[in-house]
């Protein structure tokens, strides 16, 4: 996932990214050959992040858009938001890649919605978390060791989050306890669109 964490992926970039994944200029590049190989490489590691994704149109969840609508998809570890005026389903429509719950135990699917949105959370570990390791913190404030990121959004159901992660290693894996977490890039990105009371479903 590293080739696209720097930018929201939207339909159109999807193409552009294909055809213009940089080659960095760095030494040991001997010849075109070679930095032809390399970019081979890199625009075929970018198709298969792409192909991973499943398209999903918000009519299979949603009567209409309302304030807008996301759905979290928990086998392709994508989250994807259309704005309230996205139309024919392309306008507006915004995809994420996010990590996952850890096991289905911890993850939750249906409906729920945006209840608060907070900038710099902390993070207070749930009674359950705090069961299976007494040794837990009782809050961590905001900060490079926050596991939500610098930016939260919370849901309905309770201990339930879309957030950011300082840890970008979890991005594209099933690592959370029950969260959906963005590159922290990407949760600023979606927090300045979500409005709160924006329907999710998680599937």
């Amino acid at each position: 996932m590293t080739h696209l964490k720097k930018s929201v992926l939207t339909k159109r970039k999807f193409m552009g990214l294909i055809a213009s994944v940089p080659v960095l200029a760095t030494p040991f590049l001997g010849s075109a050959a070679v930095a032809q190989e390399i970019l081979t490489q890199e625009q075929e590691a970018v198709r298969r992040n792409i192909s991973s994704f499943r398209t999903v149109d918000w009519r299979e969840h949603f009567d209409d858009l309302g304030k807008g609508v996301m759905v979290a998809d928990t086998v392709s570890r994508a989250l994807h938001f259309w704005t309230a005026d996205s139309n024919d389903g392309t306008d507006g429509y915004r995809l994420y890649p996010t990590s996952v719950p850890i096991s289905e135990e911890l993850t939750r699917r249906g409906y729920t919605s945006v209840i608060k949105k907070v900038e710099g959370p902390t993070w207070t570990p749930t009674p359950s978390m705090r069961e299976r390791d007494p040794s837990l913190p009782l809050v961590v404030p905001a900060g490079p060791k926050n596991p939500l990121g610098t930016h939260a959004l919370y849901l309905s159901w309770q201990y339930y989050r879309i957030h950011g992660t300082h840890d970008t290693r979890k991005i594209g894996r099933k690592a959370s306890d029950g969260c959906i977490g963005l590159y922290n890039n990407m949760i600023a990105d979606l927090y300045a669109r979500v409005p709160v009371g924006m329907r999710v479903r998680v599937i």
